[in-house]
């Protein structure tokens, strides 16, 4: 994309997000070519779609849709995807004997659509979405429609579609997709913290005016920031390492912005009126989706002790 094509499809894009969500902002986004851009430059993509599901507090397919593409079964017709259960990225689906089975979480795409996507670690394999057992997550944030995914199937019953699939590339894909838009989430409850610091008044005096308050900004801001730029650093070497540190980062960083930017709106942030509850709840399960900051950090420092090398810097 030129400088005029990035610019029209940002604007499209934030419009669509302003607008819509679930259902419609998946329509509006197929309106606007989202899938086409995400084959065709997925670095752009991805990036500007996310961190605005982010900002917004906005759902879509746009998961889906990735993850099939980077697995090389994304067609015309939109498909649900099974994915890992929370804080893991191995392949939701395991062979045993003759049976499949399948472990993991879906968006709403699934229950939505026939059919559904199951990867394990030797194949791709397509089943009817009722053939599943579906449940409800309601939990921390039930708006974002997630569904716990479980099944015990016979192979015959799952027809192949990939053999051999790159399961690593499409996770890479999918943590920095989901990176951006806790990073999105982040900006939107600093902007939050931070218009409440500048029209609250105590003893007189704004509440930003407070040194105790700046700092909680400043280090909100700090670990935004921080995690804005690994991922972009990310997209220039986007192999399996690079993304689960970014996406560690962009975790880690999500919920230290969110710990200060409470202590900020202090009462007001406790309650339901105010809309920082909406970004609260979507970090603390965006964080657990192709793994937790917690989990990813502690797998690369057990691979680091068992290989005794250190990872590749970010080229930030």
């Amino acid at each position: 994309m030129d400088d005029d094509d990035l610019d029209l499809f940002r604007r499209s894009v934030h419009h669509a997000t302003d607008n819509h969500t679930g259902v419609a902002l998946d329509a509006a986004l197929d309106e606007l070519g989202w899938r086409d851009a995400l084959t065709a430059a997925s670095h752009v993509a991805v990036p500007v779609l996310f961190e605005r599901q982010g900002t917004t507090n906005t759902t879509s397919a746009a998961l889906d849709d990735l993850v099939a593409a980077a697995l090389g079964v994304g067609g015309a017709a939109r498909v649900g995807v099974v994915l890992p259960a929370p804080g893991r990225w191995e392949p939701p689906g395991v062979h045993a004997g003759g049976t499949l089975g399948v472990r993991g979480l879906a968006t709403a795409t699934l229950a939505r659509h026939a059919q559904a996507i199951i990867v394990t670690a030797d194949d791709v394999r397509a089943m009817p979405s009722s053939a599943l057992e579906l449940r409800s997550v309601q939990g921390m944030d039930p708006s974002l429609g997630l569904v716990a995914v479980s099944a015990e199937l016979a192979l015959g019953t799952a027809p192949v579609m990939l053999a051999s699939p790159d399961w690593a590339a499409a996770v890479a894909l999918a943590q920095l997709a989901v990176g951006h838009e806790l990073v999105g989430a982040a900006r939107a409850m600093l902007d939050l913290a931070r218009e409440h610091a500048v029209t609250r008044v105590q003893f007189g005096r704004e509440i930003a005016m407070f040194q105790a308050v700046r700092h909680r900004l400043a280090e909100s801001l700090v670990a935004v920031e921080t995690a804005d730029a690994a991922l972009r650093a990310a997209w220039d070497d986007p192999t399996p390492e690079i993304a689960a540190m970014a996406k560690a980062i962009a975790g880690r960083g999500a919920r230290t912005a969110a710990r200060h930017c409470q202590q900020v709106l202090a009462g007001i942030g406790f309650t339901t009126e105010h809309g920082f509850h909406r970004y609260l709840r979507r970090i603390l399960v965006l964080d657990q989706l192709f793994g937790s900051a917690r989990s990813l950090t502690r797998d690369l420092g057990e691979r680091i002790v068992a290989t005794r090398r250190l990872p590749d810097l970010l080229p930030l």
